[in-house]
């Protein structure tokens, strides 16, 4: 059972992108979505069994921090805009913050009266400033530092999915094109073409002439690179305090990966970009199949529900009015956003949606710093609660 769920992981990508070239209205709706969906449905089907978990939870961990490196190794980092980065974190944040803040003063009251929460609203604050400019290691951080009941932290985590799965499938859906209406957009130089990549796109057929010994080669020794980086940075993650150890992989391998983008035979792999992007492919997959609806308690925390779904949008709206006011392009809001909001791995994949490269960098270099202080940043929200 287990090896069949694996190689289905594995093959339904290349049958979905095979669907998207015969059929137009499933092009339209893209490979990332269609995914997604599809994951989600056999998540909650019943017919992946519990004992998968350990399996499914193996492949979301390895296989982002090889994808990483292999999307890195084609960027042109010397263009790379680092004031939209710095405007776009900085705006990110401080939507969050002010999200969490009006939330919990909107919330307390309601949830304050609810015995499956009790006195825990400041610290589901800390909690959700640590997971919304960080990610799961911040969140699970942050219940150490704090001791909140393994109860509590289990129900925000739930909802946390579940609404990120709910933001994430808007953004595939319609935001990307929302957005590009509202903010500043450029067709002509934030489409299949960018700056950043030394190769041209090849349209819609990119893993075209894959298999052929000119291209298959160089990408496996794209795959081996990639390996080694993998192992460099696990092994310097080794050393350090556990909840650290994925801030550590992340900066290791995007910091190598870009080390080795300067390299003039690495960067010119035709195919790394696209071999990485399968394996995000495959990701999209496994981590929807891995939130289970059904787990939720609405009744017994619906007020902390309604609170996530606040701070998720209304965080969203926030950095959106900021970025029109500073004039920050839409892919490169929407991509920090989803870096706060969802981390660093899903950026490849709205990236590869928005049919935009160039934002990968941006977006990876948000998510790190937000990993880097959502410690520190949940813990002080809380206490000033």
């Amino acid at each position: 059972m287990i090896l069949l769920l694996t190689a289905s992981y594995i093959i339904t990508p290349a049958i979905v992108l095979w669907l998207c070239r015969k059929i137009k209205i499933l092009n339209k709706i893209g490979p990332v979505l269609l995914l997604y969906l599809i994951g989600i449905i056999l998540g909650n089907s019943g017919l992946v069994a519990e004992s998968a978990f350990k399996v499914q939870d193996l492949i979301v961990t390895l296989i982002i921090p090889l994808a990483i490196p292999m999307m890195l190794f084609s960027c042109n980092f010397l263009q790379w805009n680092i004031k939209n980065a710095v405007l776009t974190l900085i705006t990110g944040i401080i939507a969050v913050v002010v999200a969490i803040f009006a939330g919990y003063f909107i919330f307390k009251p309601l949830i304050g009266s609810d015995p499956a929460i009790g006195g825990n609203i400041d610290k589901i604050a800390g909690m959700l400033a640590g997971v919304y400019t960080g990610g799961t290691p911040n969140l699970a951080a942050i219940k150490l530092m704090l001791g909140i009941p393994n109860e509590t932290y289990i129900m925000v985590h739930s909802y946390d999915m579940a609404i990120s799965l709910i933001y994430l499938t808007f953004v595939l859906s319609i935001g990307i094109k929302l957005f590009r209406k509202i903010l500043h957009y450029e067709p002509s130089k934030k489409s299949t073409k960018s700056d950043h990549m030394p190769i041209e796109p090849e349209g819609d057929e990119p893993y075209k002439d894959f298999f052929k010994k000119e291209n298959f080669f160089p990408v496996l020794g794209a795959a081996a690179l990639s390996l080694l980086i993998f192992g460099v940075a696990g092994g310097l993650s080794m050393v350090l305090p556990k909840d650290l150890q994925m801030v550590v992989v992340i900066l290791a391998i995007t910091s190598l990966g870009i080390g080795a983008s300067f390299i003039r035979r690495v960067r010119e792999i035709r195919k790394s970009y696209d071999a990485g992007m399968y394996l995000v492919y495959i990701f999209s997959m496994v981590v929807a199949s891995m939130a289970d609806l059904g787990r939720l308690n609405l009744a017994g925390g619906l007020y902390i529900l309604l609170y996530i779904v606040f701070v998720i949008f209304g965080s969203l709206i926030l950095q959106l009015i900021m970025a029109r006011i500073l004039k920050i392009d839409a892919d490169t809001v929407l991509i920090s956003s989803v870096s706060l909001i969802n981390s660093p791995p899903f950026v490849p994949l709205i990236a590869t949606a928005m049919n935009n490269r160039s934002v990968i960098i941006t977006g990876l270099t948000v998510g790190l710093v937000g990993y880097a202080i959502g410690n520190y940043l949940g813990y002080l929200i809380s206490i000033i609660l």
